[in-house]
This record gives structure tokens, sequence and C-alpha cells, in this order.
């Protein structure tokens, strides 16, 4: 079970259809994710206040039902994979009914200032121990 993010549908997210334009739930993927660091102590102003960027470089989206304007919709996120500069967050997106509206994940690696890769694990100790404790024991590095 990771971390559930609640967030509503707005109107000027929604396409000539009704439904929410699928770009946007790469939007709603980060405000989860965000809030999701920022709830175990790694606030991403901090972060990139000590020079760790970690840009995006992978997403994948698979959509399963659409969200419409106003709906409420739960954002699960979880770490799948982390090992000292790389990881990968989980989402599911559902409805208030519980249905399955989006699974997706997204891979980061940590650079600094100048996007040379940086290792959490040798340069910031505390942060790898962080994001390591969100991993299952068995796969804690």
């Amino acid at each position: 079970m990771g971390f559930i993010y609640q967030r509503k549908a707005a109107y000027h997210e929604t396409d000539r259809m009704g439904i929410i334009h699928h770009a946007n739930y790469i939007h709603w993927l980060e405000e989860a994710r965000v809030e999701y660091l920022a709830s175990i102590g790694m606030n991403w102003d901090a972060m990139e206040g000590m020079g760790i960027l970690s840009p995006v470089i992978s997403v994948q989206v698979d959509y399963k039902q659409p969200v419409t304007f106003n709906q409420t919709v739960e954002i699960e996120v979880s770490v799948l994979a982390y090992n000292g500069n790389r990881a990968t967050f989980g989402y599911e997106i559902r409805n208030a009914a519980g249905q399955l509206c989006c699974r997706a994940q997204t891979q980061h690696c940590f650079v600094n200032a100048a996007f040379t890769l940086l290792s959490l694990k040798r340069s910031f100790p505390e942060l790898h121990e962080k994001f390591n404790a969100l991993m299952p024991p068995d796969e804690q590095k």
C-alpha cells in the first residue's frame, strides 16, 4: 500500500469529449509524487536546495477508464524500484467507486546542476535511507 493523494478533476482539464485530457494525467502523477515525497520528509524544494535534481527519464501510462469533470480521484503512489541513482514510481488512479482509471509508472534519475548522475547512497546517505526504507525489506540496497 502506497501513499494516497486525492484531487478533484477541474473543468479546464477536460477535452471536447468532456473527459480529462490524457496529458493532464501526467500532471496529476507529478502532484501526487511531490506530495508523497513531502509526506516522508523529502520536500522537493529542500532537495533542489541541496543541489539534487530528478528528471523524468521515462513515463508509461495505461488509460483504463475516463475521468470526467468534477470527479474526485485517488492516486496511489509507491516506489517500485530504487538503486541509489534511479527510482521508479508506480501509480494507480481510481474514481470514487474504486474503479481503476489509469495505471502508470515514471522513472527518474538523480543528477546535480551540471546534470551529472548522483548516487544518493554516496552523496546523500540520509536521503538514500529514506528512499531505501520505501522498498520491501528483501529489496533494500
